[in-house]
């Protein structure tokens, strides 16, 4: 994995430990568009890491302090994610301008960096979180065709193929982490976009009941860490 330090002033200090690994995609034209924002001080956005279609990383904020990615967001009872996450934006187009696949050399180093992440500051295989997650009503990234799957058979993240009876659909995706007081359609969406990316209906179905239920139990099962 190469990595490039490249520095942006957006960012201030944490006030607590980090607990939260957010995967973002840049959603604009190119790589250099997405760096040149996120260390413009006007812009005031920024996250830790990128990583290009090529698999370059480039480390534009120190992991101890706070970057300013995530805005208005919640995950398990935490608000405002800034303080609490390490945040990765992985270069994509995005929705708006031709969202499509991520390249293998690309998913490969977002695994190879997210696992030292993980393993720096002990973080939870089910706080491994899309941007959609923490936020949405707002968001969408880094969307269905992002490797979650494939990414929590190397450790980085939670996932389940399985479907257990459902139940109450709102109770299992509160227990998960959403933020459930956001309109449903959103908090479903994501939801899907994550954990059942070929089924987005955005609608409470039994496939979506089947799998959160099942999430749920995996959820549960890994006490009662933060």
């Amino acid at each position: 994995m190469d990595m490039i330090f490249d520095p942006s002033p957006n960012f201030d200090e944490r006030d607590g430990p980090v607990s939260v690994l957010v995967m973002h995609y840049t959603g604009m034209p190119t790589a250099h568009s997405a760096i040149t924002l996120l260390k413009s001080p006007r812009a005031k956005v920024s996250a830790h890491y990128v990583v290009d279609e090529d698999g370059t990383v480039y480390n534009l904020v120190p992991e101890a302090k706070r970057a300013w990615h995530a805005g208005i967001s919640y995950w398990r009872g935490q608000r405002m994610l800034n303080d609490a996450s390490v945040g990765i934006e992985i270069v994509n187009p995005g929705h708006e301008w031709g969202y499509r696949p991520f390249p293998a050399a690309q998913m490969q180093a977002a695994r190879a960096l997210a696992q030292g992440i993980i393993a720096r500051h002990s973080i939870a295989p089910r706080n491994v979180v899309a941007h959609s997650d923490i936020a949405p009503n707002r968001k969408q990234d880094p969307g269905e065709l992002f490797g979650w799957a494939w990414l929590a058979e190397h450790g980085v993240g939670v996932w389940t193929e399985a479907s257990d009876p459902p139940g109450d659909l709102r109770a299992d995706l509160a227990a998960i982490g959403y933020d459930i007081g956001l309109p449903e359609k959103d908090v479903i969406l994501a939801f899907q976009r994550h954990f059942l990316p070929n089924h987005l209906s955005g609608l409470a179905d039994e496939p979506t009941g089947g799998r959160a239920a099942a999430l749920r139990r995996l959820v549960d099962g890994q006490g009662n860490r933060p």
